[in-house]
């Protein structure tokens, strides 16, 4: 459900910000809209680590090594 909303700014910024959604077929209320949906969203990936995932984290061993051993197998094939 879409709620008004008055935010107050320099005129110039406005301006500009007028014709940046023209250029861009939008609107002023869908860009602040999709700035705050981001910047929402980036403070969700900022969440703390719970200490159990810390704690479990490094069980798996690594696999990286699995993969350079077959790179090299694969280059040693088709050299």
């Amino acid at each position: 459900m879409d709620a008004k909303l008055t935010l107050s700014m320099d005129s110039s910024v406005i301006a500009s910000m007028k014709g940046y959604a023209s250029e861009n077929n939008s609107s002023i209320s869908q860009i602040v809209e999709s700035f705050f949906r981001n910047l929402l969203s980036s403070q969700s990936k900022n969440r703390k680590i719970s200490p159990l995932v810390q704690e479990l984290s490094g069980i798996i061993p690594n696999q990286s090594d699995d993969k350079d051993d077959y790179i090299n197998y694969l280059e040693a094939k088709y050299e």
